[in-house]
């Protein structure tokens, strides 16, 4: 187990599943399982704001805040960088903003993906993350001025 023991019970979840996979095979199995829970996601967002940069499939994500917490949206064009999206927003969406930004993305690690996706995946995986980061700060930021 990495140094990121303290996971959200969802985020927890995920790396289990993953985990009772040793075939890299069946990870990517799982990881089309993610792809496929995403729900459509609206063209009308798929905007430059939205998009993920450095990344080489295209990918977008969007976040809102409601009661708090933050609830992602995502796509992609490409079926695995799909389920990393997939995976991430089942993961993070829910969390508060404050949650959110504890994360560190070592996570990936724990469920054995990072051994099987090719180094631009992998770093398509980071900058998604990062994104899904920004994105929270960011509700959290709109909610403090709304509040002022």
């Amino acid at each position: 187990m990495s140094a990121n023991t303290a996971l959200p019970a969802a985020l927890a979840k995920i790396v289990q599943r993953f985990q009772r996979h040793s075939d890299p095979k069946q990870r990517y199995e799982q990881l089309l399982w993610y792809a496929k829970r995403l729900p459509a996601f609206p063209e009308s967002d798929k905007l430059p704001e939205n998009k993920v940069s450095g990344c080489v499939s295209q990918v977008y994500i969007t976040a809102n805040l409601a009661d708090g917490k933050v609830l992602y949206q995502g796509d992609s064009d490409a079926q695995l960088v799909k389920g990393l999206v997939g995976l991430l927003v089942e993961g993070l969406s829910g969390l508060t903003p404050a949650e959110i930004v504890t994360i560190t993305p070592d996570f990936i690690q724990d469920t054995g993906l990072n051994v099987s996706l090719t180094p631009s995946r992998a770093n398509g995986f980071y900058n998604i993350f990062q994104m899904m980061k920004n994105k929270a700060l960011a509700c959290e930021l709109s909610k403090q001025a709304e509040a002022n």
